[in-house]
């Protein structure tokens, strides 16, 4: 289909492309600042109205994965770093490497095929019941997990040969009950930091997983907007990412200093 001079005209009149470029960004700008970021080249539907559904569908799977994450490796690095050295640390050390070393997309696949073509446990794709989330979860999981036992674990480490356990132990606390009192809170300072990291990279980052297991989130949408080359859509779907990625951010700082050693040692 070809279209004349005056059609393609009439067209840039309706998306404003016939404006100076610094005159359709501070419109842009001062549209987005209220939240609005315009309209949809493929539906014509305003921008939020298709990124709403699926960011709170991106966050109930991300938090749902990084809630599993950190419930499974807080004391799995706690107890590696309290039995360093010994055989089990060490298995457990080479089976995080490995979650690290797997791409999702492989792991995706195989699950798939054992849990819902297999065994028929799981639905392989789809959305809308508790049992659609838990093979992209198991998927998303292994490798936070991985970073965060290890990091968890290194700096549990420190805790436990830090001068203020010791004193905890010289009083008659057990290891077990010193860490708890003592390590824990000055021990998973790193983990909030990293936790707000893998919260913004699994929120734009789980693209593929949600295309595999036909999860209608924000990385399918970022995916629809490139094939469709639906500008507006996509860029609306990256200022909201960077904008909860910003947030995030800052409340793990505020958390971090929070569980300051300093800051814990004077409220002691």
């Amino acid at each position: 289909m070809v279209m004349d001079d005056a059609a393609i005209a009439a067209l840039r009149e309706t998306f404003g492309l016939d404006r100076p470029i610094y005159q359709q960004y501070f419109d842009w700008l001062r549209n987005a600042v209220v939240g609005d970021l315009g309209y949809s080249h493929a539906t014509r539907l305003p921008v939020m109205t298709q990124i709403m559904p699926a960011l709170s569908t991106s966050l109930i799977v991300i938090s749902i994965t990084l809630a599993t994450a950190v419930a499974i490796s807080l004391p799995l690095s706690i107890y590696m770093a309290i039995n360093r050295g010994n055989a089990i640390d060490t298995a457990l050390t080479m089976i995080t490497q490995c979650f690290i070393a797997i791409p999702e997309y492989w792991v995706a696949p195989v699950l798939m095929l054992t849990f819902s073509l297999y065994l028929g446990l799981l639905p392989a794709a789809g959305w809308g019941d508790p049992s659609n989330m838990i093979l992209p979860v198991a998927v998303l999981c292994l490798r936070p997990l991985a970073y965060f036992t290890h990091v968890t674990r290194a700096s549990m480490i420190d805790v436990l040969e830090s001068p203020y356990i010791l004193a905890a132990r010289a009083r008659g606390l057990t290891l077990v009950s010193a860490v708890i009192r003592h390590g824990i809170r000055n021990g998973i300072g790193p983990l909030v930091t990293l936790f707000g990291i893998w919260f913004g990279g699994l929120l734009a980052g789980a693209v593929l997983i949600e295309v595999i297991f036909a999860i209608p989130g924000m990385g399918r949408l970022i995916y629809s907007s490139v094939i469709n080359r639906d500008t507006p859509l996509l860029q609306g779907s990256i200022v909201v990412l960077v904008t909860i990625q910003i947030l995030v951010n800052t409340v793990c700082d505020l958390i971090h200093a929070l569980l300051n050693p300093g800051s814990a040692a004077r409220h002691d």
